[in-house]
């Protein structure tokens, strides 16, 4: 191997092959963009190889490029395992936390107790994504993602943490104009308010065919709660989870006994990170308080 390799050089390549972008991987890393993209030429002209082909639309990995991938990872690895074996195991409860969840859950349910565990180990630095889309662990999106499925591929590590009961909901004021609801065969001549069929980011959200396989939103958004505060205004009919909808004081429920859909939420981390103290703290912080909020999720239970 060329003497002039650095290995520090695989961070940055590491970076844009998970983001495919300098500005995005130079956020990451705390640096320019322009040390990012001299870093990846220095490692190019040391390997004698291109490993990024550049476009417009960004970095892809070559096929060189791509097989450095599944060594640098394996390097990643190694080097987060001595981090955590020689630095007391990473005891310290110190440090960043990225969660990834869903719009709903992350904005209605962990925000307003995530403040909890600040107060508990002020040394965390706690990052909430709370977006309506799946996070790649493999990518080091997030360290922690709340999942809608469990994953089957990767080195991963998952617990189930509640299932959750959804139902249709209507404002007060749209029941009024419209009249009372009192059975499914009425939906149809109702304006319903859901996801757009083509951005729905998992399969799990795809649940108006359960209703009626007739039954199409005429209202649509990628956003949960975007759905939520448009039905709560009046703008028709929609599926919500119950844990957001039952206590919204312009919110009530339709059809609650023939209406029964259920999903699940998933807890998921990567492999590497399992034995850091950080992660564990607040994994163990989100079971806690999912499982003290069965209820919240599984009303009439």
């Amino acid at each position: 191997m060329n003497p002039t390799f650095d290995w520090n050089d695989l961070r940055p390549f590491l970076a844009v092959a998970r983001t495919g972008k300098l500005t995005i991987a130079a956020k990451r890393l705390k640096v320019d963009h322009t040390t990012v993209s001299r870093r990846i030429q220095a490692l190019e002209n040391a390997l004698n190889a291109t490993l990024f082909e550049r476009g417009p639309q960004g970095y892809a990995l070559t096929e060189i490029g791509q097989r450095l991938l599944g060594a640098a990872e394996s390097m990643e690895t190694v080097a987060m395992g001595v981090q955590n074996e020689l630095a007391g195991a990473d005891l310290t409860l110190t440090g960043a936390v990225r969660i990834g969840a869903p719009d709903g859950f992350g904005s209605y349910f962990l925000a307003p107790r995530i403040c909890d565990l600040c107060r508990a180990h002020p040394g965390l630095e706690i990052d909430l994504v709370a977006m309506p889309r799946m996070f790649s662990l493999s990518k080091r999106e997030a360290d922690i993602a709340i999942g809608l499925s469990r994953p089957t591929e990767g080195r991963l590590r998952s617990r189930k943490l509640t299932d959750y009961r959804l139902g249709l909901y209507a404002s007060p004021e749209y029941l009024k104009r419209r009249g009372p609801i009192t059975s499914k065969d009425q939906l149809q001549s109702h304006r319903l308010v859901g996801y757009i069929e083509d951005l729905i980011f998992s399969p799990e959200l795809d649940y108006v065919p359960q209703v009626g396989k007739e039954l199409r939103p005429q209202l649509r958004s990628t956003n949960l709660i975007a759905q939520m505060h448009a039905t709560a205004t009046g703008a028709g009919i929609c599926i919500l989870p119950c844990f957001m909808a039952d206590n919204h004081e312009n919110l009530v429920p339709i059809l609650r006994e023939e209406v029964k859909i259920m999903r699940t939420f998933w807890l998921i981390y990567h492999a590497d990170l399992q034995g850091f103290a950080r992660i564990r703290a607040t994994v163990d912080f989100i079971v806690e308080k999912v499982t003290a909020a069965r209820k919240v999720f599984l009303p009439d239970t």
